[in-house]
């Protein structure tokens, strides 16, 4: 056999070990947000740590003032990487709609040939970060060392806003740094077909209370007269967006550029139009910007959305009252070199030159977090593109994520790396809500194409 093909063979024998600690790390119940589940969270650093060490990694649990990080080092030859990770899961509320017990994974066969592992945290993302290092375990079993040298990291607050990560990281930069991270928090295109993603929209968050009279009031006493919350918020939000789906907010579109025709193109042909992308959630019309395809917009545009609105009573039956506030949550997707500083800035200034001189408006924020553009033809890029082709025999595609993962920003700020993005996860894989499931497949090929990739970016002296 050569070299990778009996790193290959050994994942395959070993399938079902790699489910009982896939399984074992799943029925930890490490929900992040909720101080209830602190001991939890650190049970499953501590399980990751010896797992770790049994494959012979330098393997520590390091303190924080939150959750605390998994920090491990293998020596090898070749290029430096840094894989990261986080344990944490997603509440599982409601719980009522769950069809099994979240924290008892178990496998499932939904169809002839295809099973399913269900539980919390399964595809987000446990069920990921075990894909590495079980790559990492057959290597070390066949060859006795890893094709490269290896630093992970694991954190236990990514579902809870990651409060102390960037502090760590500007911490520990020197041990940290590596030449380029990998990061297994993304997703396949289809079933069949993997994918890297070189783009990463930004993030922007906003709460915003609009305040009037210093109590609720009678509407039958007071309406039209008094200052309306509810009105004057919705009035706002409206005036945010145009006929033809564009922000309004002045220097919105500074440092947004169009996507070059060939990468439009190369998106075309995945052939993900507004049916396939709307269908399936009931929808058939893009609301966005008009003129631009589904991909382009979720993919390369700015948006403002909201999140969440509420103003005077909102129980059982009616109460005819004008309430003394009202709120919005407002989320900004960013793209290309959109400052995050600055779009809170215009967004504040827009919603204060609306609120009456008698009324008053205050603003909370909620993070924030430039966009991530990548080279689409890096070494990097080309080197673990080749790989998983190998693996699934069919051409990986390269996409961007509408979403954001903001550590491969503060890997490029703060350690000055790139990151290689791969995941295994689906878009039905129902991540963030009740009965999450990870596709066996994912789990048992996504192992395959980590070995094929370190392997690949070793030879290649990437």
């Amino acid at each position: 056999m050569s070299d990778i093909s009996a790193v290959l063979s050994t994942l395959d024998q070993n399938l079902d070990a790699s489910l009982e600690r896939l399984f074992a790390l799943l029925s930890i119940r490490s929900i992040s947000t909720d101080p209830a589940f602190a001991d939890e969270c650190r049970k499953a650093g501590n399980w990751l740590v010896e797992d770790l060490k049994s494959i012979g990694f330098d393997a520590s649990l390091r303190e924080t003032p939150g959750h605390p990080m998994v920090v491990a080092h293998h020596d090898g030859e070749g290029p430096h990487v840094l894989f990261y990770g986080h344990y944490d899961v997603q509440p599982v509320d409601p719980l009522d709609l769950w069809e099994d017990d979240p924290f008892e994974p178990a496998l499932k066969e939904v169809e002839p040939g295809r099973k399913i592992i269900t539980g919390r945290g399964s595809s987000d993302d446990k069920g990921q970060l075990m894909t590495f290092v079980e790559a990492c375990r057959a290597y070390k079993a066949v060859h006795g060392k890893l094709p490269c040298k290896i630093s992970i990291l694991f954190e236990g607050e990514e579902e809870s806003g990651s409060p102390s990560l960037k502090p760590f990281l500007q911490a520990h930069a020197e041990e940290l740094k590596a030449d380029f991270a990998l990061v297994c928090d993304t997703a396949m295109w289809d079933r069949e077909t993997p994918a890297i993603c070189v783009g990463l929209r930004g993030l922007v968050g906003e709460e915003i209370t609009v305040k009037a009279a210093d109590r609720d009031l009678h509407s039958g006493f007071f309406g039209g007269a008094a200052a309306n919350p509810i009105r004057i918020l919705s009035k706002i939000l409206a005036d945010i967006h145009d006929e033809d789906g564009r922000v309004t907010i002045p220097g919105f579109y500074d440092g947004v550029e169009e996507t070059p025709d060939d990468v439009l193109e190369s998106w075309k042909a995945l052939g993900q139009g507004a049916s396939e992308m709307l269908g399936p959630i009931g929808l058939s019309e893009l609301s966005g910007e008009k003129g631009r395809t589904a991909l382009e917009l979720v993919w390369a545009r700015p948006t403002a959305e909201f999140n969440g609105i509420e103003g005077g009573y909102t129980g059982e039956g009616f109460k005819t009252v004008i309430p003394a506030e009202a709120y919005a949550k407002v989320s900004f997707r960013l793209v290309h070199s959109q400052d995050p500083d600055q779009i809170r800035a215009s967004f504040r200034k827009f919603v204060e030159e609306r609120i009456p001189s008698d009324c008053s408006v205050e603003f909370h924020p909620h993070g924030g977090s430039p966009a991530i553009q990548l080279s689409y033809t890096s070494p990097l890029v080309t080197t673990a593109q080749t790989a998983l082709s190998e693996e699934w025999n069919t051409q990986a595609v390269t996409i961007a994520m509408g979403g954001s993962i903001p550590i491969v920003g503060d890997f490029q700020r703060l350690l000055g790396m790139d990151s290689l993005l791969v995941g295994f996860g689906l878009s039905d894989d129902r991540i963030h809500s009740p009965n999450e499931k990870y596709e066996l497949s994912s789990f048992h090929k996504g192992q395959r194409s980590w070995a094929r990739i370190l392997d690949a970016l070793a030879k290649n002296g990437v």
